[in-house]
């Protein structure tokens, strides 16, 4: 089992900064990736940022790209998830999730944190 925990969100306004944060426990040798994922009211939870935890590459939803960066500290197994020139349309609450890998080339997101809101006021 790997349990996880956000931190970082918040109210700001539109053109703002917010920085999350997610540290896993528990299993953490078995997590393959890492990733964000935002649920907007009404509805539902997409990606925003994965990074894979050993070799540091990352991938980013359109709606973000050059806007926000994903970035892990894997001796704590730490996902900072920078968001820079925030829209009203970032809002939602923020999920952090561990992907494992089935040696098959398939990547699931099984744990979850529970999450942390974030409010962007234009």
């Amino acid at each position: 089992q790997v349990q996880l925990v956000e931190s970082g969100g918040g109210l700001a306004q539109t053109n703002a900064s917010l920085r999350l944060f997610c540290t896993a426990s528990g299993r953490t040798v078995s997590m393959h990736s890492m990733g964000w994922f935002r649920q907007a009211p009404g509805k539902a939870r997409v990606l925003v940022a994965r990074i894979t935890l050993s070799s540091g590459s990352t991938t980013y939803s359109d709606s973000v790209k050059g806007r926000c960066t994903i970035s892990r500290d894997k001796a704590k197994i730490t996902v900072t998830l920078q968001m820079n020139w925030l829209k009203p349309e970032d809002a939602g609450i923020y999920y952090c999730a561990a992907g494992i890998a089935d040696g098959r080339g398939s990547l699931s997101f099984p744990y979850w944190g529970p999450g942390t809101q974030v409010t962007v006021s234009s």
